[in-house]
């Protein structure tokens, strides 16, 4: 079992953060957030997935005026992202918003962000101090020590900042393109303060090779018990983001939302369409809620023995299969009604 690292907890909206609750998935829209209708879509589409929170981009003042009615209807909480312009952290402020995200990269003067705390704290806005590895101030980029320091010296220094005007909902990531640098730079926060930190590898690229940099990095820090909310950064949809996040805790015993699915590579003892086979029944059940491990395996060695721990499973035989359940045989199919039967039989069990 994971021990996580104790921190302290703070709260979005009705999602708490840090402590002992769970590690919570969120996620980023990818809409104009001046067009109100499509980013609440989004956020509803988001929310389907089991997404927890979302961060809205706000680019200009019309975005942060958006912010008002988007709060009104949306199902989560929402974090608007600030660049540059401090003024746009004041308006989400005075919209609703219930948290930022600020880059002190470029937010610019060391005013402007207490200028944005001092409203934090009237409103009990919580900010996430955003470090990113390509964005940093110019002072420690010219630094001649390893980028994980630099990162984590511009973090400290704005902790400082909120710190010393008596803000404390604080929340800090500290993210890079490069998996060993962004575990590094966690590692080392970690062990300097325990505010909450917000898991992520920036610019992790598209779908496969994302998820591979985003299970490294963050399955690396979460299974050190670090980590109290991620994203999985993707060049995809944002609903695959989450998919992806729960699927990495799932995988760590950290959430236990949804199936659990099993399944074995193929090789020469498979002689049944096992790929088109798992992939079936993975589809069908990625809606499904209840946190059930099936398992979809290749033959009679990998079928109800070594998945007998699943609450449901097919092993394959010739062009037929097997329906088991707890590792205990119940029905014997021809191939192409074993998807249905097997469906059915989950679904009228677990109503």
């Amino acid at each position: 079992m994971i021990q996580r690292r104790i921190s302290k907890q703070i709260q979005i909206g009705n999602v708490k953060i840090g402590g002992d609750a769970p590690i919570s998935v969120q996620s980023m829209t990818n809409t104009d957030t001046r067009d109100v209708e499509a980013t609440l879509k989004q956020i509803y589409n988001l929310s389907e997935q089991g997404c927890e929170l979302v961060r809205l981009a706000i680019l200009n003042p019309d975005a942060a005026e958006a912010v008002k009615e988007i709060k009104k209807k949306s199902p989560l909480p929402l974090i608007a992202d600030i660049h540059f312009d401090y003024r746009l952290a004041i308006r989400c402020i005075e919209n609703g918003i219930d948290a930022l995200r600020i880059n002190p990269g470029n937010i610019g003067k060391e005013e402007h962000t207490k200028k944005v705390v001092e409203l934090a704290k009237i409103n009990d806005v919580p900010i996430r101090i955003g470090i990113n590895g390509g964005s940093l101030e110019k002072e420690f980029e010219q630094m001649d020590i390893p980028l994980a320091e630099k990162m984590v010296m511009s973090a400290m220094r704005h902790v400082k900042i909120l710190e010393d005007n008596n803000f404390d909902k604080i929340k800090i990531s500290l993210k890079s393109s490069d998996v060993l640098t962004t575990i590094e730079a966690y590692r080392l926060i970690a062990n300097k303060v325990d505010y909450p930190l917000h898991l992520g590898v920036t610019e992790a690229g598209t779908y496969t090779g994302g998820i591979i940099k985003s299970a490294v990095g963050l399955g690396t820090l979460l299974a050190k018990g670090i980590g109290d909310t991620i994203r999985v950064s993707l060049t995809d949809s944002p609903i695959e983001e989450v998919k992806a996040g729960f699927l990495i805790l799932k995988s760590l015993g950290l959430r236990k939302r949804g199936i659990n699915f099993v399944s074995c590579p193929t090789c020469g003892r498979t002689q049944i369409d096992l790929i088109s086979l798992a992939k079936e029944v993975e589809k069908k059940l990625e809606n499904f809620d209840k946190p059930l491990t099936i398992a979809v395996m290749g033959c009679a060695v990998n079928g109800p023995g070594e998945a007998k721990h699943a609450d449901y499973g097919i092993a394959g035989g010739i062009k037929e299969g097997y329906i088991f359940k707890k590792g205990e045989i119940i029905k014997r199919l021809p191939e192409e009604k074993l998807v249905d039967e097997f469906i059915n039989l989950i679904q009228m069990e677990n109503l």
